[in-house]
């Protein structure tokens, strides 16, 4: 059984009892429905399944424009989290969730971990960024001109001649991002991908600002994407450094989107992670 809440928000049920209750966070421009392989197979296992739209992404109503700080990016999620508006697929006030961020969704699922970490029992980093590299690698540049192929930035609120808009170009999404997908796969991208905002380094500084209390006290599972030219493999392991986890796990052969090229492999990894949750 499957339910939309107001928020864009869908959970999977299994009827009956639950195993684990997981979070999927996606990642930039893109949406909830990068999910859709993955979420039948966590429901099949008896898992309890929730996918969020961030805002101005998926059919979220809001637009890239209403968008002034991270904060304002990650709200569904927090709002879920704090069950701050109740409904049908909201968090219990007892419960605790399993957290998985792709890709940017680390630093969204990260946001959750320093607020309400007594409601994660753990968050795995899905071939993600973590806060710890943002001392080195400014939020601003992970999108900066030049170093994605045709992407598209554009201007407007920022500082005179600073992209404030960014979205992945077709040649890069079929090459960089979907390049192990299937056609169907980069199709469904090619026409449900939204621009997401580059929000300030000063806004992402005081943002990503974690202490080992709340954060450092969740644990961190981080998931290798082998053959990932969005994020390589090099660049994984160096955040991996930077910011340390508990365990790292590799899916071979997958490219950036591990959900869509690898779903098998990604929910075998999954189910062994809640095995040990």
């Amino acid at each position: 059984m499957e339910m939309k809440d107001g928020n864009n928000s869908l959970m999977a049920t299994n009827g009956g009892s639950t195993k684990k209750h997981f979070v999927l966070v996606h990642g930039a421009c893109q949406g909830a429905w990068c999910w859709y392989k993955l979420t039948p197979l966590l429901k099949s296992a008896g898992h309890r399944v929730t996918v969020l739209d961030l805002a101005a992404s998926g059919i979220n109503p809001k637009q890239v424009n209403d968008l002034h700080s991270f904060s304002d990016y990650v709200q569904p999620l927090m709002e879920f989290m704090e069950y701050s508006v109740p409904s049908s697929i909201s968090i219990k006030q007892e419960e605790k969730v399993i957290l998985v961020g792709h890709s940017l969704g680390g630093l969204v699922i990260s946001k959750a971990m320093e607020t309400v970490p007594e409601k994660i029992s753990l968050s795995v980093f899905l071939t993600a960024f973590m806060p710890n590299a943002l001392q080195e690698i400014k939020y601003p540049d992970i999108f900066k001109e030049g170093t994605r192929g045709d992407s598209i930035y554009t201007y407007g609120q920022g500082a005179k001649g600073t992209s404030t808009n960014f979205m992945f170009g077709p040649r890069y999404i079929s090459s960089n991002l979907y390049d192990l997908s299937s056609p169907e796969d980069l199709a469904l991208a090619s026409m449900l991908a939204r621009p997401i905002r580059i929000f300030s380094a000063d806004d992402m500084s005081k943002q990503m600002t974690m202490s080992k209390q709340k954060y450092g006290s969740v644990k961190r599972v981080y998931i290798i994407a082998e053959l990932d030219k969005g994020i390589p493999k090099d660049v994984q392991r160096w955040i991996i450094e930077k910011d340390s986890v508990d365990d790292v796990k590799e899916i071979v052969g997958s490219d950036h989107m591990v959900m869509m090229s690898r779903p098998q492999e990604l929910f075998a990894c999954l189910q062994e992670i809640a095995g040990e949750a």
